[in-house]
This record gives structure tokens, sequence and C-alpha cells, in this order.
């Protein structure tokens, strides 16, 4: 599914695609898009698909304020990956699903902390 026919398929709600410079009131995350598998109302974007460790986000759909696409990624087979930049409503609440070893105790793959700094404004 192309990345147009991805955002129509979403609820019908106030996404546009943002030909100005960068909104003053969100914050853009660029990755791979899906609808939420049993949510409606939320969506999965994929951060870095094609990156050392892939980050799983989860958005409401509300809070997407605008959207843009990207240039595509592509694997060493030759699969592409369309990218979009989500514009996400400052203040907004997202989940990162982050991976984890089933050990004795629990190994946290990724840690949260210091996700931070992999997610700098991109403009």
């Amino acid at each position: 599914m192309d990345t147009v026919s991805y955002l129509e398929s979403l609820p019908l709600n106030k996404i546009i695609k943002y030909p100005g410079s960068s909104p003053k009131n969100g914050v853009p995350f660029t990755g791979y898009p899906r609808q939420h598998p049993s949510e409606k109302h939320k969506l999965i974007l994929v951060y870095d698909p094609l990156g050392e460790s892939p980050t799983v986000m989860e958005f409401k759909v509300d809070d997407v304020l605008y959207a843009e696409e990207v240039h595509s990624a592509v694997t060493e087979t030759g699969e592409a990956a369309p990218l979009i930049r989500l514009w996400i409503r400052k203040g907004a609440h997202g989940v990162i699903l982050e991976p984890f070893e089933v050990n004795d105790p629990i190994t946290l793959i990724n840690k949260s902390r210091d996700l931070g700094s992999r997610f700098l404004i991109e403009t």
C-alpha cells in the first residue's frame, strides 16, 4: 500500500499533507507507517526501519497534524519501504514498543533512556 493510500485508509480526521515550513506546534517523526492491527484510531510507525535498531512507535491518529512523503528506504534485495514524515502534536503521548530478552533478570535490548538521542528533530 503506498503512502497516499495508507493515509486515505485512516479514519477521517484533519491529517493533511504539509507543503510549507516546519509547523511550530508539532514534532516530526520519519518512518514506515502501518495501520494499527486492532485499534483503528491509532497508527504504528516503524522509525528507522532499515537501521540497526528500528523502533516501533504508536500514536493516536488524532495527534497527527501533518504528513509529508519523503524518500523510500531500499533494502539490499531491492525492496522499497515508503517513508513518510508525520508531524505529531506537541504534548501528545506516544508509545515505544521496546524489545527485551526473556531471562532472569529480564535484559532490555534498547534502554529507553538512551533512545531520546535517536529522535533528534528532523527538518
